[in-house]
């Protein structure tokens, strides 16, 4: 995931950092019978009562949300498993996040994603979903290997 980055281009959350009460992560999980579920966690680890996924079932992928104020939210951590790339995952993730942002009245979300060629999917999927690029926000600053995007939700 950090392949040749610098440490101060890493923005990804580690555990500790997905454990703040700030941060809820959300999962997609996928069984055996092609089912999916989103389920979320809150900083205390508790589920959510979104869905369950059952023991057979796998990590297809995860994304959180991070409470920048009332009105703003930064769209943290979304990671898709390879074995479910190009298969709606990320997708899902994201529209479900945007759908709790805005049922938690938050008026905009915000993102920092890679800049290189491995990073254009996300990119696509992003704008897909209409975000636009921006410049630096709540932080962060001007960097090479990142690229900022933004929407009003």
């Amino acid at each position: 995931m950090h392949d040749g980055s610098p440490e101060e281009s890493i923005h990804a959350l580690d555990l500790a950092g997905l454990q703040s009460p700030a941060i809820t992560v959300w999962s997609a999980w996928a069984s055996s019978a092609g089912a999916s579920a989103l389920r979320s966690a809150d900083a205390a680890g508790g589920a959510g009562a979104e869905a369950d996924a059952s023991p057979e079932s796998r990590l297809a992928g995860i994304g959180a949300l991070k409470r920048l104020d009332a009105t703003r939210g930064e769209l943290k951590s979304m990671r898709v498993a390879g074995a479910f790339l190009g298969k709606g995952v990320g997708r899902a993730i994201l529209r479900h996040i945007v759908a709790e942002a805005q049922a938690e009245g938050l008026r905009t979300l915000w993102l920092e994603t890679g800049a290189g060629p491995q990073f254009t999917p996300a990119q696509r999927l992003y704008a897909s979903e209409g975000f636009g690029f921006c410049g630096p926000f709540d932080g962060y600053v001007d960097d090479p290997l990142s690229v900022f995007m933004t929407r009003a939700i």
